[in-house]
């Protein structure tokens, strides 16, 4: 499976599976279909009478109610993904998001200079440039992604128990260190997404790079005979034992 690191807040890379072309051409078509079904009411309610009577027969608010359906099908990407958080509706149906080439959220400019790439990557004078540059780059970019420094990832939630950090802890549980009130609940998200990480590819180097960054910050040093699976694994819990102590 591709992936691309993306680099966290505390300096740790992660390895995020970037979107395939199917997904992709999925959430393209959901898109499209939003507009298809769109332009299938404004017909019917043509034929039907009900449009000519709602615009007084005005034939200057007909070519008005023209203009904004292909003004909003023509800027629908660029405005979805400027306030969905680099998502349109299919993107996220189908899970999917733009992001920065350096893992974070991908500034106003670079939807902008992806979206105006479009008239490249998919028109009729490119034809299937934009598909055959996502089935054949590195971080599956098209055109317009390689030129703003983007790509799209995939945004699966965690929905199995085992994937939640924050599991209940027994009542009479006694926590190895008893600072970790000075972690917050992004960062033991974190912590727990590093772990999940590990067991899906196997990259001790996330452990062993998390592990020394918690330790730095808690300044702690992890007892003799843990290790930093173990280490990280202990201060998860310790942090949901105290939190829980004052809710």
């Amino acid at each position: 499976m591709d992936t691309i690191k993306v680099n966290t807040s505390q300096h740790v890379d992660i390895d995020y599976p970037v979107a395939g072309l199917g997904e992709r051409i999925a959430a393209a078509l959901i898109d499209l279909g939003l507009f298809i079904g769109l332009y299938l009411i404004f017909v019917l309610l043509a034929l039907v009478g009900g449009l000519s009577g709602a615009i007084g027969g005005s034939p200057y608010i007909f070519f008005i109610l023209i203009g904004i359906y292909f003004g909003a099908y023509v800027f629908y990407d660029l405005i979805c993904e400027i306030f969905m958080n680099g998502q349109s509706i299919g993107k996220r149906l189908m899970k999917i998001k733009v992001i920065s080439l350096d893992g974070s959220q991908a500034s106003i400019g670079q939807y902008f200079i992806r979206w105006l790439f479009r008239l490249v990557d998919f028109t009729l004078t490119a034809q299937m440039a934009g598909l055959i540059c996502i089935a054949v780059s590195q971080n599956k970019q098209r055109i317009g992604d390689m030129v703003a420094g983007t790509t799209v990832i995939k945004t699966v939630p965690h929905t199995n128990f085992n994937h939640i950090a924050f599991h209940p802890v027994e009542e009479e549980y006694t926590p190895v260190f008893n600072n970790t009130s000075q972690l917050n609940d992004r960062d033991v998200e974190l912590i727990h997404e590093v772990i999940d990480t590990y067991y899906k590819t196997f990259n001790a180097d996330l452990i062993y790079a998390m592990s020394a960054k918690v330790a730095s910050l808690l300044s702690v040093e992890r007892p003799e005979g843990m290790n930093e699976m173990t280490f990280l694994k202990t201060v998860v819990k310790d942090y949901n034992y105290q939190t829980s102590l004052v809710q």
